[in-house]
């Protein structure tokens, strides 16, 4: 447990994969919906004082959710989005982790036109800072899975790479941060444990 405050960085769960719709409002799947109000056994999740998102559909969807049960509005923020992956847009499976994969062994490259992996990083680090900065207790943030691998990295003082990313393929995980200590309190963790 922390001294102090804790951001809690979650990533949103299951959507509906849409090629002819922009994956920017892509939309929680019915699982989704439902892994995302599994939260609700989060003994955490009433002590948050602030409820932020990115301006995503799916993310967007998530916090929806969240302030139903926390009672906080979700407050937007477009620089707590995914990676800008907007020059491939839809990728089938094989292709897209193909390109993810490249995206966090090459850092420092532009991987088929997509954002860099360091300037991402900067920009969602950035966010959360910005964050911590104007909360006084515990915060989550519902973002986006990339961006939360080089999030975690950053403050854990590692080097960007895909063995920080979330387990699985469908999302729906979460890690939490001390605000005070800027430590990671725990890695990744399903919001719907069972």
């Amino acid at each position: 447990m922390s001294d102090g405050p804790v951001l809690y960085f979650i990533t949103h769960p299951d959507v509906v994969i849409d090629p002819a719709v922009p994956i920017t409002e892509w939309p929680l799947s019915p699982r989704g919906r439902t892994r995302m109000a599994a939260l609700a056994s989060a003994p955490w999740i009433w002590r948050l004082t602030a409820l932020y998102c990115s301006t995503e559909r799916k993310a967007r969807d998530g916090a929806d959710i969240l302030a139903g049960l926390c009672g906080r509005p979700p407050i937007e923020r477009a620089d707590l989005g995914e990676n800008d992956r907007s020059s491939t847009g839809y990728l089938p499976p094989t292709e897209f982790q193909a390109a993810a994969d490249a995206f966090f062994a090459e850092p420092e490259a532009s991987v088929r036109g997509w954002a860099r992996a360091v300037d991402e990083q900067t920009r969602i680090v950035a966010a959360l800072e910005a964050v911590m900065a104007e909360v006084s207790g515990d915060v989550a943030v519902v973002s986006h899975g990339a961006v939360g691998a080089l999030a975690l990295a950053r403050y854990l003082g590692e080097p960007i790479s895909r063995a920080w990313d979330q387990p699985g393929s469908a999302g729906g995980n979460f890690f939490a941060l001390s605000i005070p200590q800027r430590a990671v309190l725990h890695g990744w963790r399903p919001i719907d444990p069972g």
